[in-house]
């Protein structure tokens, strides 16, 4: 099932797309909270404006460096456990929506991923029972300022600026997140080109480990880090990212 949350001009709503991401079927509530019911309502996906299919309540947890490849790429080794890091709401946006280049970076960098979105309260909970927390699955780009990143020496400023944090275009929720295609494409070109099968920590380890820190609440959302290839974008330009089974997110850039 793939939920979107989307606007007509008026209140956003929820709606289920179907298989070939051409119409939404309305429904009614928030699908987190409350039974999915229809309200009879339909629209073609390509005459409303999808919106973040999730605005995280409490928090995005991203992890750093979960791709051997991409840990190579950055000059070290993957970590033997999971490297979190938070990343605050403010800094989410959805699908066609532009991210912005403040003037403090000259050094920004795209980071396709696979972001899980939490759907019940959960805490110290062990890998098996992932799967019965995990509301569904969507796609990010980690936006990066990759020089403040490394003067400051830690990420919240580099990963947490407001709109570095894209999601969409909606959740997928009958997803096998084990061996998905991952493929960014700036401008068009293929600029990553991996596979969630190359995670260092799969995504059972990363939740359980992300709940032995923190409550997960629901529409928490945990992005499960980056393949190699990461780079930088520029002002004018546009990211896509497609996961396999899940469909395309696309942001242009603008420099502030």
């Amino acid at each position: 099932m793939r939920i979107a949350r989307f606007t007509t001009g008026e209140d956003p709503v929820f709606g289920l797309v179907d298989g070939a991401g051409e119409k939404i079927a309305e429904i009614t509530g928030d699908p987190l909270y409350t039974k999915i019911e229809l309200t009879g309502a339909t629209h073609l996906v390509e005459e409303v404006r999808l919106l973040a299919p999730v605005i995280p309540r409490s928090k995005v947890i991203g992890i750093g460096k979960n791709y051997a490849d991409h840990a190579k790429e950055m000059g070290g080794e993957a970590p033997t456990e999971p490297l979190m890091f938070l990343i605050p709401n403010t800094a989410v946006i959805g699908p066609g929506e532009p991210v912005v280049l403040p003037p403090v970076t000259s050094e920004v960098h795209y980071e396709g991923e696979l972001a899980v979105v939490i759907g019940r309260l959960c805490k110290d909970i062990e890998p098996e029972e992932v799967s019965k927390v995990v509301f569904g699955y969507t796609v990010a780009d980690d936006v990066t300022a990759r020089d403040l990143q490394r003067g400051d020496g830690q990420w919240a400023r580099a990963k947490g600026m407001d709109t570095f944090c894209p999601i969409g275009p909606w959740i997928e929720t009958d997803l096998d997140p084990a061996n998905l295609s991952l493929r960014t494409r700036l401008d068009g070109e293929v600029v990553q080109d991996g596979t969630t099968a190359d995670m260092v920590h799969d995504v059972a380890t990363l939740v359980s480990y992300a709940s032995k820190a923190f409550t997960l609440l629901p529409g928490d959302v945990i992005l499960t880090g980056t393949p190699a290839g990461v780079g930088p974008v520029e002002g004018g330009q546009r990211v896509e990212v497609e996961i396999e089974g899940i469909g395309t997110l696309s942001n242009p850039f603008v420099r502030r």
